[in-house]
């Protein structure tokens, strides 16, 4: 998924087209999956008007993988619903954020054995900060210990996936496990990785940088 615009990183270059370590960040989300298996089918969503940059990073960076284009929507449940016409009604589907590059195939194989073995697989993790919940000018504390933090990839088997992508859109659908939910599908959980970031502010790249330094130096 890379069909946002990415405007809080204030950069007139889409967030998913940044450099990191060398190359953009999608770059990195999409050859985390393949190195993990190379028979992958890889779907990219872009709004339109960045099928000609993309076009051009792929000749600069001579990615030539195999892949599909889907059109962005103005939301991004229009945008996976784009994406998933091109997905037949078996098999397994994995749905990433195209601005998490430090997703690990150790997270991405028990992601794929999880929905395999229970239909889905949601990756957490867990909350680390005290929070509170608001409304207007009053405020509570929240146990944080009931809490979880949801990442991507997201991994469904296809078929109910397609069929809880026919609903009309809820603002309730912040994630693609809320879709299924909604559809009256069981949510399964796994544990995720701490480091599977989402670049979303400038000073994400950073931190998206010093953790892979970090991690090879492992």
């Amino acid at each position: 998924m890379a069909g946002g615009t990415g405007t809080r990183m204030n950069s007139a270059v889409p967030k998913q087209f940044l450099p990191l370590a060398g190359k953009p960040v999608l770059l990195h989300s999409i050859m985390a999956f393949h190195e993990y298996d190379a028979s992958v089918q890889i779907i990219i969503t872009l709004p339109a008007v960045l099928y000609a940059s993309w076009e051009t990073l792929c000749s600069q960076y001579s990615f030539r993988l195999p892949h599909k284009l889907a059109v962005g929507g103005k939301m991004r449940f229009d945008s996976v619903k784009n994406a998933l016409s091109f997905i037949p009604a078996d098999g397994i589907v994995a749905i990433h954020d195209g601005v998490r590059p430090l997703i690990s195939r150790d997270l991405i194989a028990r992601a794929f054995d999880h929905a395999v073995a229970h239909g889905n697989a949601i990756p957490i993790v867990p909350v680390t900060d005290s929070v509170r919940s608001t409304n207007g000018s009053l405020n509570n504390p929240l146990d944080r210990s009931k809490l979880r933090i949801i990442q991507t990839p997201q991994v469904f088997h296809a078929s109910p996936l397609l069929k809880a992508y026919q609903q009309d859109y809820k603002d309730s659908f912040t994630d693609d496990a809320s879709v299924l939910e909604a559809a009256g599908e069981t949510i399964h959980l796994l544990q995720g990785d701490p480091y599977n970031i989402k670049i979303t502010y400038p000073e994400d790249l950073a931190i998206a940088e010093a953790l892979m330094k970090y991690r090879k130096g492992q």
